[in-house]
């Protein structure tokens, strides 16, 4: 797939979320009726507590994480975070009382709907130490050696430059900084007509890697002590509990009670792993 297409088709998709989030059409968009009941479902399901889930504005919460990035950062008060990939500003309010008053957290996205979003809820939950950016994750516009944390929740995955994405978390992380990402990786290569897929790509799936590959570009980028702190399966009940991903199954017009949904289920993996510059 052309690179540039894919991103696009990525930035508009979520844009249209942000924005169905905030009005009347996401049944008609997405063909669910409760995206808050279900993003609490797949929040705790992933790894969030109930606590975390209450902390923060509704409206952050989309149900499009596969993993609780922060959970293994050993994050401390005072530390700078960037997050990668923000979106409506989820994982970055889940941060914010732990760096305090004296901390920062930085949320970078592409999409101006998402930073939008995450301004609102922002706001609405007085959330003082948190900025949310426009930039791409594969070139971000932040100085080098600023943060003590990097994370990111099922966002690299959508990169068609995964490379490109770790250099740079490398590059504005401190001498001794420490990467926390959940991500999605397979198990087995998908379909050609998934691989081939926008649908697929903004569902999280058809830009998804093996493993192996995966943690290339992480040492490759110049990270050490790399460690898989969590690996397991994401449930096909889940997976279809993302708007996105019900949004792709109605355009292949795919059987989601089928043997070849399970089959399909049955290749992705969530990860979260942990690292150290």
């Amino acid at each position: 797939m052309d690179k540039s297409i894919v991103k696009k088709s990525v930035v508009e998709g979520y844009g249209n979320l942000a924005k169905s989030v905030q009005g009347s059409t996401l049944s008609k968009l997405f063909g669910c009726c409760d995206l808050t009941q279900n993003a609490k479902t797949v929040g705790v399901e992933i790894g969030y507590s109930q606590k975390e889930l209450e902390a923060v504005p509704d409206n952050s919460n989309l149900g499009v994480g596969c993993g609780n990035p922060s959970s293994y950062a050993q994050i401390k008060e005072g530390d700078t975070v960037v997050d990668l990939g923000s979106g409506a500003g989820f994982d970055a309010f889940i941060v914010s009382p732990v760096v305090g008053a004296s901390g920062k957290v930085i949320g970078v996205d592409l999409s101006d709907e998402m930073i939008g979003l995450a301004n609102k809820n922002a706001n609405q939950g007085s959330f003082k130490n948190v900025e949310f950016i426009k930039g791409d994750i594969e070139s971000l516009p932040l100085q080098s050696e600023i943060a003590e944390h990097v994370i990111s929740n099922c966002v690299i995955n959508l990169s068609l430059n995964k490379a490109d994405v770790y250099k740079e978390a490398h590059r504005i992380l401190k001498k001794g900084g420490r990467l926390s990402i959940s991500d999605v990786v397979l198990e087995q290569e998908l379909p050609d007509y998934i691989q081939k897929s926008l649908a697929g790509h903004l569902a999280c799936i058809s830009g998804a890697e093996k493993l192996e590959d995966y943690l290339d570009y992480v040492r490759q980028a110049g990270f050490k002590d790399v460690k898989i702190e969590k690996e397991s399966a994401f449930p096909l009940e889940l997976m279809l509990a993302d708007p996105q991903l019900r949004k792709m199954a109605n355009e292949l017009d795919f059987n989601v009670d089928s043997e070849e949904a399970k089959n399909l289920a049955s290749r992705v993996k969530s990860i979260s792993l942990t690292a150290t510059k």
